[in-house]
């Protein structure tokens, strides 16, 4: 089993990297294979909405996120680290996770769904929370169960440094890959024993205009 960790900064080894580490480190010694995957400082194009990924099976911008989408499918679970810029999540890893999901559902590539996802995020100050909600609809749209420590899973600080001394942050960072780590022992566990995933249903597509009766 192995978990996939992204660091959306610009900063290769910034804060969210000091983070992911933490729960890199720990998934190790939980037996679970981790690897933390750098975005980069290069720019992302955003979604067009061209929806010619059903077609081709992958994103008409060939990038990283093509890339991405190959190399992704052998892992089991996905942690998501975004640094906070004005309120919100940078702009790469929105413009990059927009592109990801999108050709995951419209090519049926089925990387992420009913695996684990998380979301981890980091501040100077404040922004967290609201960040910590934008990276979770991601998993919460794909049927990912979304996997939680003892608080929301944020650090603090202006670097890698500081990061190091938010000692609650880091703490949280551990409990969350152990609980990540069962999940994953569990869903083993589960298909050893002959529990199949959930039943899929077709996919229902509406909208909230109805033509007048």
């Amino acid at each position: 089993m192995k978990v996939l960790l992204i660091n959306g900064s610009p900063h290769t080894q910034g804060c969210i990297y000091t983070a992911l580490e933490e729960v890199a480190k720990t998934l190790v010694e939980e037996k679970i294979k981790a690897e933390i995957y750098q975005i980069g400082k290069e720019p992302i194009a955003g979604c067009m909405g061209c929806a010619a990924c059903g077609r081709l099976g992958r994103c008409i911008i060939n990038d990283q996120v093509n890339t991405f989408l190959e190399y992704a499918s052998d892992f089991d679970g996905f942690i998501i680290g975004s640094p906070v810029h004005y309120g919100s999540s940078c702009g790469n890893i929105i413009s990059f996770l927009d592109r990801v999901f999108y050709v995951n559902f419209m090519a049926g590539m089925k990387i992420f769904e009913h695996k684990p996802g998380a979301a981890v995020v980091s501040a100077r100050r404040a922004g967290t929370t609201a960040t910590f909600d934008q990276l979770n609809k991601y998993f919460s749209i794909t049927e990912m169960p979304i996997i939680s420590g003892r608080y929301w899973n944020m650090v603090h600080g202006m670097n890698a440094v500081q990061v190091k001394h938010d000692e609650e942050g880091l703490q949280n960072m551990r409990i969350l890959a152990r609980n990540m780590a069962w999940h994953l022992k569990c869903r083993e566990a589960a298909e050893k024993s002959g529990i199949p995933l959930p039943k899929q249903e077709h996919v229902i597509h509406t909208n909230f205009i109805r033509e007048k009766i």
